[in-house]
C-alpha cells in the first residue's frame, strides 16, 4: 500500500504544475514514508533512508532492474553440480554475480560484465531463467520496487577474483549453499534457477 501511494505521489510531483496539488503531493509521500516505517517497525534512521530513497526517486515511477547470472559447473562426480557466488562487501553474503542494470547495457551484456567485474571469470550469456518480482520472492524492505532478471551463463575463461564490490569468489554445490545476501537470492532461487538451466525446453519463471 505504501509503494502504491508513493507511485501516486511521484507522478504527481513529476506532472503537477499547481503549487498547492504540489504540496498535497509532498505530503502524500511523506505519509507513505509513514504508513511503510511503521509496518516495518524502522528504527528513525531507517525511516530517514526511505525517505531519501523516495525523494531521490523522480518522475514516473517504475521498478528498478536487478540482472543476475546464474553459472553452474558440474564436476563429474554424480549429482555434485556447483553454482558461482560472490562474497558481498556490502553485507558479507554471498549472492550471484550481478547488480542494478545501465542505460546502454543488453540484460546479457550486464550479465557478462557483472560476472567479470564480481568474480573475474569470463562467461557466455545462454538465454533468460527468471524474471522475478522481488518484492514477491525476497525478504526484506519492498522498496524500492525492482525486477530481477536472471541470465544463465556458460564459463568460458578467466580465473577466480574478487572485484571493487566484492569480497570472495567460491563454487558451492547446490546442497551446501554459505550464507546468503537473501535480499539479493534466496536458496530456493538459485535451486529454481539451477533446475531451469539444466531443462532449457522449460519457459522462463514469470511472476
Amino acid at each position: 500500500w505504501a509503494e502504491r501511494i508513493q507511485a501516486i505521489a511521484q507522478t504527481g510531483l513529476a506532472y503537477a504544475r499547481d503549487p498547492f496539488d504540489l504540496e498535497r503531493y509532498r505530503a502524500l509521500r511523506a505519509l507513505a514514508v509513514e504508513i511503510a516505517a511503521a509496518h516495518l517497525e524502522l528504527p528513525e534512521g531507517g525511516r530517514r533512508r526511505l525517505e531519501e530513497l523516495f525523494a531521490a526517486d523522480a518522475g514516473y515511477p517504475t521498478p528498478k532492474v536487478d540482472v543476475r547470472a546464474f553459472v553452474s559447473r558440474d564436476r563429474g562426480d554424480g549429482d555434485r553440480q556447483e553454482v558461482l557466488l560472490v562474497r558481498e562487501r556490502v553485507d558479507g553474503g554471498w549472492s550471484l554475480p550481478g547488480g542494478w542494470a545501465d542505460p546502454g547495457w543488453s540484460p546479457a551484456e550486464m550479465a557478462v560484465r557483472e560476472v567479470a567485474e564480481e568474480s573475474g571469470y569470463q562467461v557466455r550469456a545462454g538465454r533468460l531463467l527468471a524474471l522475478w518480482d522481488r518484492g514477491r520472492h525476497n525478504p526484506g524492505p519492498p522498496l524500492p520496487a525492482v525486477y530481477k532478471v536472471c541470465v544463465g551463463c556458460t564459463v568460458t575463461g578467466g580465473r577466480p577474483a574478487a572485484g571493487v564490490e566484492t569480497l570472495a569468489v567460491g563454487w558451492f554445490p547446490l546442497g551446501e549453499l554459505p550464507e546468503l545476501s537473501s535480499t539479493r537470492v534466496t536458496a530456493a532461487q538459485i535451486r529454481r534457477l539451477a533446475h531451469l538451466h539444466a531443462h532449457p525446453e522449460l519457459p522462463p519463471d514469470l511472476d
